[in-house]
């Protein structure tokens, strides 16, 4: 677009309507410029102001034509059928968009040079300090787990800090902006803020040193009271109702409201906080906490879910807070529960009570842990028929509400994966060892600080290879799912791994699933200079998440071979048979126990409480009015056609199979 400097009769007409300017001289505008709705205001330094044709329509059926009315304006450049009113103090150093709605404002200005909350310490993990990750617009949970979590190798932390400086540097700057169709109403103080397109910030009590990443397909909302300082909100993402940020990240769809606070706390995608309070938080994808009295602080937690009351204490009284903790991927913690750091919670587990010892069930995934008399007991596996992990397993994917096409996460929603079958292997090893030491008629067994009942530990072995079996069947029907199964040779043909990547230990990198031998190599890269960009580091983040499948398959394949006792060269129909058979037994198996843990949710002592002033009947009336028929709920109904399904999966595959046995 073109500009030109005031004609005469424009300046007569804006100083008549009480408009005045330290020079008019400096002011440009678009060539076709309607000096009519600029009214009241005061302008100063270099000014460029784009046209003014089109009427807003606002809440209530009340329409405003575009312009600038009671402001004070310097150094700005104001874009096409903008409305900017009742601007208490001033706007100074932006450059704002198109359609933009800027009204009852205190005041909004970029003071010298900015970088707008990228390169901003954040002191996850350790209060302390020494795991700061440097905050910056396109950082993913796998680019913070890798900074945070890897300071053994200095090089690597230099290398990546270095990096996010560089991308700080290229977002410096004097000026500010406000992206196209914006909207910012009876707000206070904003400072040194980026606003991407089609944000929406009204009743913002104090912003300073941010930037919101809105864009039209995922915009921002930040609501009544907010109070941030150093931070960066992603697209999609919602702020709300109170909340008070303090050196924050803030991640794609992320929603925090209900007077939330958190200072020096990464939040990833989908996360939800509400009431509590955050200070030293990981929180991966789908971090989830809604209680007023829990408080998340010095830890690593994904796809959890905290209880009322929940806490950590991450410090001794000797040296201070220097503690910190993981809840590994799935974690959950039940009203009033507490975990001493340091301590490491395996995947999928639920925390009931408090626990006063430090501990580590990382290789004892899908576990309870249970506070009697002052001490953790532990129920290995115990989880994997429980009905509320598999309808977490089956809502995470569903309650994804990013809607950028540019994803920064690369999340990994699956239940079972080589992450969590290898700790299963690991579990078994140790359970069994158990055992051949201390004996099979022992009552309990000790372990990091936790105590397993006898029945538990043959409990969970049990479970732990029924997932085992349910795990590498569901992996050989998969890769056998579009062979021909003509004949053995054909089927060890298609068996046969696309790449050797993947035969390493897995890691959970902040949500995503990868060899860390792949992660070692992307490191060594960073290391060597053969790495420069952030750019180029979730390149390879996203190449990785595609190509899951893949990798997968080779380390299924490895385990497959051990397990059975097979080998490419020797495995026929037979063998894949009886693999299936294996596999079918497992599913059928687990899903009945899901499916009796779901029907203690419809047992009488369930329905206390209901039919307040009614006999029996119509309790149970009452009930199913309100939660419904066993056999009707949907969640049943899901894991009866599973069986179902997966029954008739396995059937065919084995007629399929049977083709190539002579």
């Amino acid at each position: 677009m073109s500009y030109r400097l005031l004609m005469p009769k424009e300046i007569d007409v804006m100083k008549s309507q009480d408009c005045t300017a330290d020079n008019w001289d400096n002011i440009t505008v678009a060539t076709d410029f309607n000096p009519d709705y600029i009214k009241h205001v005061n302008f100063s330094g270099k000014i460029r102001l784009g046209k003014f044709e089109k009427e807003l329509s606002l809440p209530g059926g009340l329409k405003k034509h575009s312009g600038i009315h009671h402001a004070c304006l310097h150094n700005c450049e104001v874009g096409d059928d903008v409305l900017i009113e009742n601007i208490q103090n001033y706007i100074a150093n932006y450059k704002i968009g198109n359609n933009v709605h800027i009204q009852n404002i205190h005041y909004l200005y970029v003071d010298g040079e900015s970088s707008f909350g990228n390169g901003v310490e954040v002191s996850a993990l350790n209060e302390t300090g020494g795991r700061e990750v440097l905050i910056y617009n396109k950082l993913s949970a796998h680019f913070a787990y890798i900074l945070s979590a890897y300071r053994h190798r200095p090089v690597l932390t230099k290398k990546l800090q270095d990096m996010v400086m560089n991308y700080a540097k290229e977002c410096t700057s004097s000026m500010g902006v406000i992206g196209n169709n914006v909207k910012i109403v009876n707000a206070g103080a904003i400072k040194n803020v980026c606003v991407g397109d089609c944000a929406v910030i009204e009743g913002a009590r104090h912003l300073e040193n941010g930037t919101i990443n809105s864009n039209e397909y995922a915009p921002v909302h930040i609501g009544y009271s907010v109070i941030a300082n150093d931070f960066i909100i992603c697209s999609g993402s919602r702020v709300e109702d109170g909340t008070m940020l303090s050196r924050c990240f803030v991640g794609q769809a992320c929603q925090l409201g209900h007077t939330y606070s958190a200072s020096d706390s990464l939040f990833f995608s989908n996360c939800q906080g509400e009431n509590g309070e955050a200070c030293a938080l990981f929180a991966g994808p789908y971090t989830v906490t809604h209680h007023k009295s829990t408080l998340l602080i010095a830890g690593m937690f994904s796809f959890m879910n905290a209880g009322s009351g929940s806490n950590q204490s991450n410090h001794m009284y000797k040296l201070g807070p220097i503690h910190q903790g993981i809840v590994e991927r799935g974690g959950k913690t039940t009203s009033d529960s507490y975990i001493l750091w340091p301590s490491r919670i395996g995947a999928f587990s639920l925390i009931m009570g408090r626990h006063y010892h430090n501990t580590d069930t990382s290789n004892m995934p899908f576990s309870y842990l249970i506070e009697d008399k002052n001490e953790t007991v532990l129920v290995p596996g115990v989880n994997l028929r429980s009905v509320g992990t598999i309808r977490d397993a089956q809502k995470f994917p569903k309650r994804d509400m990013r809607k950028d096409p540019e994803k920064l996460d690369q999340i990994n929603f699956n239940l079972l994966s080589p992450y969590t079958i290898q700790k299963m292997f690991k579990a078994i090893d140790i359970l069994k060892g158990m055992l051949d030491t201390c004996g099979e008629a022992s009552d309990f067994y000790s372990y990091k600080g936790c105590r397993i009942k006898n029945s538990s530990l043959k409990k969970g072995l049990k479970l732990y290879d029924m997932a085992i079996n349910k795990f590498l069947g569901n992996s050989i029907i998969s890769r056998l799912a579009n062979c021909s199964l003509e004949s053995n040779d054909e089927i060890r043909k298609c068996l046969k791994p696309d790449t050797d990547i993947g035969l390493s230990v897995w890691s959970d990198i902040g949500g995503m699933l990868a060899p860390r031998s792949e992660i070692d190599k992307l490191i060594c890269d960073i290391e060597y200079g053969k790495i420069t960009q952030v750019s180029e580091i979730n390149a390879v983040f996203e190449q990785l998440h595609k190509d899951y499948y893949s990798l997968e398959w080779t380390w299924a394949w490895e385990k497959i071979q051990e397990y059975y006792n097979l080998s490419l060269e020797t495995i026929t129909a037979a063998d894949i048979i009886n693999i299936v058979k294996r596999w079918q037994e497992a599913v059928i198996s687990l899903d009945k126990m899901i499916y009796d843990d779901a029907k203690k949710e419809f047992s009488l002592s369930s329905r206390t409480g209901f039919g307040l002033d009614g006999d029996r009947a119509q309790q149970k009336d009452d009930f199913e009015q309100v939660r419904g028929v066993f056999e009707e709920n949907a969640f049943v109904k899901v894991v009866l056609t599973h069986i179902e399904t997966k029954t008739k999966l396995g059937n065919d595959t084995i007629e399929r199979l049977q083709k190539a046995i002579v």
